[in-house]
């Protein structure tokens, strides 16, 4: 155990370093910061994701959808978010254009971990039912329109012996409300806001791919 944290120490160092160089050599001291503060930034999100799902098997601390965004946004959305900021920034456009870039980074990613979130509760592979976190969106979404109280009783009347959570059943009950829905709408939402952030580029088969992508992380059918 201690062998593979020394190991993942040196890899990430080993690929840290090499994206610094590689940042160097770019020339560019304001693309240098941006992917700076975004790694920072992103370990920062990992840092607090792997911290709730050590506890995941246990009763989850009251984490309303704002905090849940705030979060994800660290772990999931702000490395392609300025990525697409510096990338308009070397291309030498202006601020206005650097500022879309970066929403749209930030609003597609938002709709892809979304996209990941929803698809265990609209799947008919009945294996998915394992396959959700207690800090997924639809359950974020679930607990803030139970209440706390109900869903601890939910989640108590979903364990089993030993206290094992018995996901079926605690699936059946986040699909009988309204988490999946609130967050498909969420989905949804940060795609729109996506493609308003692409409207400032001139049609052309770049944009297009771009649309397409959240095309993609925005169908449930």
């Amino acid at each position: 155990m201690q062998f593979g944290n020394k190991m993942a120490v040196l890899s990430g160092d080993f690929l840290l370093a090499n994206a610094c160089t590689s940042l160097a050599q770019l020339q560019n001291t304001k693309v240098v910061e941006m992917m700076s503060s975004a790694i920072g930034e992103l370990a920062q999100g990992i840092y607090y994701e792997n911290s709730s799902l050590i506890k995941e098997n246990v009763l989850t601390d009251d984490i309303r959808i704002s905090a849940w965004k705030e979060q994800v946004f660290l772990s999931h959305c702000v490395l392609l978010a300025k990525s697409c900021q510096a990338a308009m920034e070397l291309a030498k456009h202006t601020a206005g254009i650097q500022n879309m870039a970066f929403k749209y980074g930030k609003h597609v990613s938002m709709s892809h971990k979304l996209n990941v979130d929803i698809l265990p509760f609209i799947s008919g592979n009945s294996n998915d039912s394992l396959a959700f976190g207690l800090n997924s969106a639809p359950v974020v979404f679930h607990q803030e329109f139970v209440g706390r109280e109900v869903w601890i009783k939910q989640i108590k009347e979903a364990q089993g012996k030993g206290d094992l959570i018995d996901y079926s059943k605690l699936q059946d009950a986040i699909k009988a409300g309204k988490g999946v829905t609130s967050a498909i709408d969420l989905c949804r939402c940060h795609g729109n806001s996506a493609l308003e952030a692409l409207e400032c580029f001139p049609p052309s088969e770049a944009r297009s791919a771009l649309e397409n992508i959240v095309y993609a992380v925005t169908r449930f059918s």
